[in-house]
């Protein structure tokens, strides 16, 4: 069934102003993902102002499709908001004349008299905190789970939203949490770094929330704690499944009455900050098992990012080597020889991009040349000594059924570097249960 459209554009209410009172790219498509008019922002983001756009497709000019993106794998906005009649929003990878770059895409449908969609007006604003080349951007990647986590980072950015970030260890998680907050209305404020692990009850009070002169032996002045530190900033409390069960109801406190005291105080002071957490530790089974707090898991995890593992962002790898190598060595340009890259790309990295960074470093300081080539990297990397992982080795002898699970599941948890979830789900068996035969494990 068509829909009845207006029977000329100047049907549609000040359109020219309309569309060039938006300040950055913007079109209106029709039902069919043709262009029927642009503003100037678009015409030179694109840089088309030499080619006709009008009558083009949108997935032409933005991707060098000769499809839509719904058929190419993708998620299509205007697909979207034709199903759902409402306005959608997604993360797209657009090719331009400056190479491929990360845009927010938002699609806002446009009704006729009778309630009909009959265009589409889609804004667009590209990334400023991530590139899909190297550059002066802290997060670079295109791989499509490196871009599904960056549309999370664009979407609660500007919120005052508590954001946990969940993923291992050398994912970068303080590198987003940066990014969260100079993205955000406080980036004028301070970023304040909390490392969590191993804080004992008074240094923890003490390093968060200060403390007055003479609150305990030593303390010969007021000192002011991070919480104060952060003020109209942001409190980024890193490795947060390691704070004890006894310090987490300090914790707590805090974000839900938004008051603390230094030690040795009695006046109470107003916290202004904006919470970010991250963890490699699955918050969910510390709970189930009583090892973190429920409500305090509640209160920081009202926006929770999974980070990839550089496992998962293969495609990423040479554009990761490009940028580390750049930043690294800002006075010798190295490359890498093709069997080097293809060791890389056969490695599982266990410590993801931090032991990336510490691979090519190294290779570095070994390279006489600017080639770094497979002799430079480490024994695991080129699999010419032991890797440290587990085998599995069958028993000789028969042994019970309880035995051999036992078995195949301490080789496995050595083995698996990802979060206790993903391995349950690789085991098909619930969080809870594969955290119980863990623990008899031990």
């Amino acid at each position: 069934m068509k829909n009845k459209q207006f029977s000329n554009l100047s049907q549609l209410p000040n359109l020219d102003s309309l569309l060039d009172s938006i300040p950055g790219p913007a079109v209106l498509i029709d039902l069919d993902y043709r262009i029927v008019a642009t503003n100037e922002a678009y015409q030179t983001h694109y840089q088309l102002r030499d080619l006709p756009s009008e009558g083009r497709y949108c997935y032409e000019v933005s991707h060098r499709y000769n499809r839509p993106c719904d058929q190419a794998g993708e998620t299509c906005p205007l697909k979207m908001s034709l199903n759902t009649g409402e306005p959608q929003r997604v993360l797209h990878l657009h090719h331009t004349p400056r190479g491929d770059e990360h845009v927010d895409v938002e699609t806002h449908p446009v009704r006729n008299d009778d309630g009909e969609i009959v265009y589409f007006l889609e804004t667009m604003r590209s990334s400023e905190i991530a590139s899909s080349r190297a550059g002066e951007k802290h997060l670079v990647g295109r791989a499509p789970a490196f871009n599904k986590m960056l549309e999370l980072v664009e979407r609660v950015a500007p919120s005052e939203s508590a954001v946990v970030l969940l993923g291992e260890s050398g994912t970068g998680k303080e590198i987003i949490a940066k990014s969260l907050h100079e993205a955000s209305n406080r980036n004028s404020g301070p970023f304040v770094p909390v490392e969590c692990s191993g804080l004992t009850d008074s240094l923890f009070e003490s390093e968060l929330f200060g403390h007055e002169k003479g609150a305990f032996t030593g303390a010969l002045s007021r000192k002011f704690g991070l919480v104060e530190a952060a003020n109209g900033g942001t409190l980024f409390l890193d490795e947060i499944g390691d704070i004890p069960l006894s310090l987490q109801v300090k914790l707590l406190r805090l974000i839900e009455t938004g008051m603390f005291r230094r030690v040795g105080g009695t006046d109470p002071i107003k916290a202004d900050f904006r919470l970010i957490c991250a963890t490699h530790r699955d918050l969910k089974s510390m709970v189930d098992a009583g090892d973190f707090r429920r409500d305090l898991y509640y209160r920081i995890s009202v926006f929770p990012i999974e980070l990839p593992a550089l496992r998962e962002r293969q495609e990423d790898l040479p554009l990761l080597i490009d940028v580390l190598l750049n930043r690294i060595s800002s006075s010798k340009r190295f490359e890498l020889h093709e069997e080097s890259l293809r060791l890389l790309r056969r490695y599982s990295f266990p410590g993801n991009i931090r032991e990336l960074r510490n691979i090519l470093e190294r290779a570095t300081l070994l390279a006489d040349g600017n080639l770094i080539r497979p002799e430079h990297l480490p024994d695991e990397c080129r699999g010419d000594g032991s890797s440290g992982e587990a085998v599995f080795q069958f028993p000789a002898e028969i042994i019970s059924l309880e035995a051999m699970e036992q078995l195949y599941l301490r080789t496995v948890a050595t083995k698996f570097q990802g979060e206790n979830k993903v391995l349950a789900e690789m085991l098909d068996v619930s969080e809870r249960t594969l955290y119980r035969k863990l623990q008899q494990l031990k």
